[in-house]
Formats: structure tokens, C-alpha cells, sequence
């Protein structure tokens, strides 16, 4: 893209930004810590999603201190229908290196940044920026979106080589931007997501359109570039709800899977959406938790769905009774005994805790 063009980009930006601040809790904060926090929210999510969570862990977790000192599960919980549990626990590392080997000092150079766990490019440049002033130019799908269109690139925003591209020509606007480096970010931002959307973008009415490549050519539809298809792979999921009197029985999710440092009930995982109640009765989870002791399936959940970034979910949740108390801890394994009230104090996957909120998914059996 010619100078020419990108002065003009960027002074126009400028102006739009100085009338359309949008009012975020965020902005104009100082404090490395909450801008990081706020950044790490943000990553994969929508702001109006992502706001109260900001707010909750500003008002649970004050300090890198508090953050670093708090147990996993209490972070989890807070974390809790946000998605992308790994941010998280990420989170939570760098708070444990910030506060226990840096000595409470959030880094203050872009290097030093991108050395906590879970900050990419985009993170530490927002950070450097928002933070420190530095001139590190932010790249998210909106600003790809926003460069794409007006500098009329088709080059794949998911190649290495686009990356590279739309990365460099960031970097170039941001260097002769009439706004400091956070400022001329956030405003970018802004723009991207509430002007030039993805979809119904203001283009009758943008400062931008007179020299926008894919306005003129007719080409706002067709700009972002993806060479990439996420395909989902497809699981199916049976949960054992087994009641003992006011007891179910769950356990936290380890391994290296979706959900990690989740709970759940007994899972049975089956290769197809339909199971019977004598396939479950004969599973390994009911002859471990349940074995001989009388039990009755007294309610069937449909099926529920959750889609994950590379998988669908379906589950269905089989509501038990069970004769009997529960068995003892030694026989329990990695499963633990939970008042069925005191189950909100647990951070549960979105679609264990959209079950547990509503009533009407059961099926009675007759």
C-alpha cells in the first residue's frame, strides 16, 4: 500500500476514533495487570460476552497477587461458560511467574511479555501498547478485516504469508498514525468492530470508502480471505447422573482433552448419538459408581449440543436413582461425593451447567 494511502488511512481513522470512543471498563486503564486480564477475556470472545467476566475477576482477583494465590478450581469457576479453559490455567501460571519470581512486577517490554504463558503476538503487542505506550501494532480479526477491505488484500489471512503481509502493513499505519500507539490500536479496533463489521458494515457511511479498494470494486463481501475450513469432529457423550438420596457423584476432567480441570459426571462416551439403558447399564461407568445395587433410570435428557472450535458435542444426561448409599471413598476412584444443591460451587463445561439450569430438558420415563 502507497504512503499516500496509508497517511490518509490513518488520519481519517484518527477522526472517526475522536467521535466513537466506545465505552469499555478497559479503556484507559494503566494497571498492566487488568489490561492483561482484559486481553485474555478477549481472546476468542465477543466484548458484550466478555465484560462481566473482566469485571469478576477485577472484583475476585484485585491483584496478580490475589490471581497467583487463589486455588485452580476458584479461577476455573470464575472462568466458568467463558470457554477456551486452557486461558485460564494459562492465566494462572503467568500469575504464579509474575508473582513469585518476578516479584509482583508485570514485564514492561514487549519480549518480556510475550514470556508469560498463554501471550501471543497480538496479546503483547496490545499490552506494550495499551500498558507502556510502545509502538507495537495489534493484529485480531478485526483489524485483519479493516486492512483487508481497504487495501483490497486477498492474500489468506490464515496463511503464513498473509499473516506475515497483514502483520507488516500494520506495523507500517501504526508508524504514521497521528495517535499514540494504544490509542491508534484501540481505535483500529473499534472501527473493525463496529463499523467495518463483518457483516452489514457501514460502508454508505465511512470515512474510509473513497479510497477502500473493496468498496470501489464491489468486493466488501468477499474480503477477509480464509484458505482454512474448520472441520468438527463429532462426539457423543452419556452422562450417568447417579443420585444417591441428595449425593451425585462427579470428578474433575485431567488428561489432555477438551475441558481440563472440569467436572462432570460418569461419562460414557459412545460412537453413535443413540445409546439404550441396557448399553448404559452394561457400561463401565455404571458397573464401577452402581455395580448390582438397585437402581432406576428415572429421567432421559434430549440431546444436548455444544459446538467447539474443532468438535461438536452432543450429550445426553441419564438421571439414576439409587438404592443405597454411596460407595465409600476408597471404592470411588477419581469420583467425589457432591450435594446435588452445592453443585454451583463447581466449575462445570457449558453444557453440563446449561443442564443443571434448566428443568425442562428432562424426559420422564414411564
Amino acid at each position: 500500500m502507497k504512503q499516500e494511502k496509508l497517511h490518509f488511512f490513518t488520519e481519517r481513522l484518527a477522526a472517526w476514533f475522536a467521535g466513537n470512543h466506545r465505552p469499555l471498563p478497559w479503556k484507559g486503564e494503566q494497571d498492566p495487570y487488568r489490561i492483561w486480564l482484559s486481553e485474555i477475556i478477549l481472546q476468542q470472545t465477543r466484548v458484550e460476552q466478555g465484560m462481566p467476566y473482566f469485571e469478576r475477576f477485577c472484583r475476585e482477583f484485585p491483584t496478580v497477587a490475589d490471581l497467583a494465590a487463589a486455588p485452580e478450581d476458584a479461577i476455573m469457576k470464575a472462568w466458568e461458560g467463558l470457554g477456551y479453559y486452557s486461558r485460564a490455567r494459562n492465566l494462572h501460571a503467568a500469575a504464579k511467574y509474575v508473582a513469585y519470581e518476578r516479584g509482583g512486577v508485570f514485564p514492561a517490554t514487549y519480549e518480556g511479555i510475550r514470556q508469560l504463558k498463554g501471550v501471543g503476538p497480538y496479546t503483547a503487542a496490545a499490552i506494550a501498547s495499551f500498558a507502556y505506550g510502545l509502538p507495537y501494532a495489534v493484529v485480531d480479526g478485526n483489524v485483519y478485516r479493516v486492512l483487508s477491505r481497504f487495501g483490497g488484500i486477498a492474500e489468506p489471512i490464515d496463511s503464513a504469508g498473509g499473516k506475515k503481509t497483514f502483520a507488516q502493513l500494520a506495523q507500517r499505519a501504526l508508524e504514521v498514525a497521528p495517535l499514540p500507539p494504544g490509542s491508534y490500536n484501540q481505535a483500529i479496533m473499534d472501527f473493525g468492530a463496529t463499523h467495518c463489521k463483518p457483516k452489514a458494515p457501514f460502508c454508505t457511511d465511512c470515512p474510509l470508502s473513497r479510497e477502500c479498494s473493496a468498496f470501489q470494486k464491489g468486493k466488501v463481501g468477499l474480503l477477509p480471505v480464509k484458505e482454512k475450513k474448520i472441520k468438527r469432529k463429532k462426539r457423543f457423550f452419556h452422562y450417568l447422573v447417579a443420585n444417591y438420596g441428595a449425593e451425585v457423584l462427579i470428578h474433575k476432567r485431567t488428561g489432555r482433552d477438551i475441558w481440563q480441570n472440569l467436572y462432570e459426571f460418569p461419562l460414557l462416551e459412545w460412537p453413535e448419538a443413540a445409546a439404550s439403558e441396557e448399553q448404559i447399564r452394561r457400561s463401565a461407568p455404571w458397573a464401577t459408581l452402581i455395580g448390582d445395587r438397585g437402581a432406576v433410570v428415572r429421567q432421559v435428557s434430549p440431546p444436548q449440543q455444544q459446538a467447539l472450535t474443532h468438535q461438536q458435542i452432543q450429550a445426553v444426561f441419564w438421571e439414576v436413582e439409587v438404592e443405597g448409599p454411596p460407595p465409600a471413598a476408597s471404592e470411588l476412584g477419581p469420583f467425589i461425593r457432591a450435594e446435588r444443591k452445592n453443585l454451583s460451587k463447581f466449575a462445570f463445561p457449558k453444557i453440563i451447567d446449561c443442564y443443571l439450569g434448566d428443568n425442562s430438558l428432562y424426559l420422564k420415563l414411564v
